[in-house]
């Protein structure tokens, strides 16, 4: 009887312990961000996201376990741009797997980057020898997003979507980086030339104009300082004729007077100079007191 019961026992620790490693079998956990692909009997069954499932143990089997993240693909290639210029063009493009397309994605492809490589050097050496130097840099932007057009569409037909592609870098020759370095410190140097040639005539129309103000102040204070002259001897003629004195007295006396502040001027200037005049008095003025007339009157008859 023991014999018995410790028979049956053991078939139902057999049993569970069966149970238990066909639960467990058919028992099976996808991770987040995860996609099990299913196959029964070696066919498609269907696909599995995060999550717990059930499956027949035996009958089907676990086929791809596929990473539903973004992934990145960096392509580098040498093509060159429609001024000849030879570039080394490197691009970075993020893709993942469709959710909607998993099985399209593991069964129609078998290298997915290797495939998206080959479509981005394709699009980029159809894109960029379309464009010359200047404009592959100023357009980099447009270049992506028509590479990334171009090859969203090729790769969507095997449930890829291609998020964000960008070109990173274009780099020409060193010969090329080198000439292009001349070119532009050239052109800051005629830029520089033209500006200092600039300041330089603005310098000599401002200093043309200050000549010229302080030329027509001096002719204005000149004019001012002869007139006040003219006009003093003026006054000193009729002040002597309002004593009684003849005109040929007062011209004397207005000339003798200007012969004396002359004379002054001289004696007073600080500039070594030595002047030989007939300047023994009357005499001397009486000399130059003819000389002045008659050039007066020579003046007068020759207009």
């Amino acid at each position: 009887m023991a014999v018995f019961f410790a028979g049956r026992l053991i078939a139902l620790l057999i049993i569970i312990v069966l149970l238990i490693v066909l639960l467990s079998a058919a028992l099976f956990v996808v991770p987040q961000q995860q996609a099990y692909i299913i196959e029964r009997f070696g066919k498609f069954l269907k696909v599995q996201f995060a999550g717990i499932h059930i499956r027949i143990p035996f009958v089907d089997r676990i086929a791809m376990k596929t990473n539903m993240r973004v992934n990145q693909l960096n392509v580098q290639l040498e093509t060159k741009t429609l001024d000849n210029v030879f570039v080394t063009v490197v691009a970075s493009t993020q893709f993942r797997v469709n959710p909607n397309d998993v099985a399209t994605a593991y069964y129609e492809l078998r290298d997915p980057a290797g495939q998206l490589r080959s479509y981005m050097e394709d699009a980029l050496r159809s894109a960029i020898p379309a464009l010359s130097l200047d404009d592959a840099f100023a357009r980099k932007d447009d270049v992506a997003f028509d590479v990334q057009k171009t090859v969203g569409n090729e790769m969507s037909r095997f449930g890829f979507t291609v998020v964000k592609t960008l070109i990173t870098a274009i780099d020409p020759s060193p010969q090329v980086k080198n000439a292009m370095d001349s070119i532009n410190a050239a052109q800051r140097e005629k830029e520089a030339t033209r500006q200092r040639a600039e300041a330089q005539r603005i310098q000599i129309e401002t200093q043309a104009a200050a000549e010229a103000e302080k030329t027509r102040l001096q002719g204005e204070g000149q004019a001012n300082y002869r007139r006040e002259i003219a006009n003093g001897i003026v006054d000193q003629i009729k002040s002597l004729q309002a004593v009684g004195m003849n005109i040929n007295d007062v011209n004397n006396v207005v000339l003798f007077n200007q012969y004396l502040d002359v004379m002054r001027s001289l004696s007073e200037s600080g500039n070594a100079k030595t002047v030989v005049l007939p300047a023994s008095t009357p005499g001397g003025y009486q000399d130059l007191y003819e000389q002045v007339t008659k050039a007066m009157l020579t003046a007068n008859e020759t207009k």
